[in-house]
């Protein structure tokens, strides 16, 4: 169980969320202002495109949300550990996983239904789609490499060890310190490109612009909080 629990006042717990709510507010109504022009007119799987765009989004925001509710009531009540011991990072695996699963699932599904749907072009969107492939790929590697599943996972506001290992600097983390905000949400914009759709184009900035307003307003605190000065380098 981390000491950090000790030292942090329960009104941390909403620390950074007032600018998250506003930000989210700009962005969900610019998601769907981007994408409503070519929705309404397929589907797949018998499911409307309209209604695989708004899975999309729900998906994205109940996942930052719930990650939010975890990492912040982790470092302030280590409630997880509470609740379940030892086994506190395998219950959040368990929750988390199919979240992150769930977000390039819906921007394929959400291509698809939207097929083809930006026009002209589509052999410079297929050629951009696989270069944005590759970075997104080598980050995945890197994180599997260098970074390990369990601290991708924010094992360091459940485990006070994880709090004193070093940033990494090997792989995609050389060219970017968050480089799994950085470049593997690329894939979520090489989906949208190889599908040639506008309605999961918008999708994938909605979810690339979104986490990186869980990290300025969630992640980036608690990094002050767990690593000191190099958290925030």
């Amino acid at each position: 169980m981390s000491k950090l629990e000790h030292k942090i006042p329960p009104k941390y717990l909403f620390e950074g969320q007032f600018q998250h709510l506003i930000l989210l507010a700009c962005l969900l109504p610019g998601a769907i202002y981007l994408a409503d022009p070519t929705l309404g007119d397929g589907s797949f799987w018998g499911i409307a495109d309209r209604t695989w765009f708004f899975g999309g989004l729900a998906v994205v925001v109940l996942h930052q949300i719930i990650g939010w509710f975890v990492f912040r009531f982790q470092l302030v009540y280590a409630l997880f550990t509470r609740f379940f011991g030892e086994r506190d990072l395998l219950v959040w695996g368990i929750i988390f996983l199919p979240f992150l699963i769930f977000r390039p699932l819906f921007t394929i599904v959400v291509g698809l239904s939207d097929f083809g749907s930006i026009g002209n072009y589509r052999w410079l969107q297929i050629i951009l789609g696989i270069f944005l492939l590759i970075p997104a790929v080598y980050t995945g590697w890197s994180i599997e490499r260098y970074f390990g599943v369990k601290r991708a996972l924010g094992a360091d506001h459940f485990r006070e060890e994880y709090g004193k290992m070093p940033l990494v600097r090997k792989g995609a983390f050389k060219y970017s310190s968050n480089a799994m905000y950085t470049y593997a949400f690329l894939l979520m914009w090489a989906i949208a490109l190889l599908t040639g759709s506008r309605a999961a184009l918008a999708l994938a900035l909605f979810q690339h612009a979104y986490i990186w307003v869980h990290m300025y307003c969630t992640e980036a605190p608690d990094m002050r909080l767990i690593y000191g000065a190099q958290g925030s380098s």
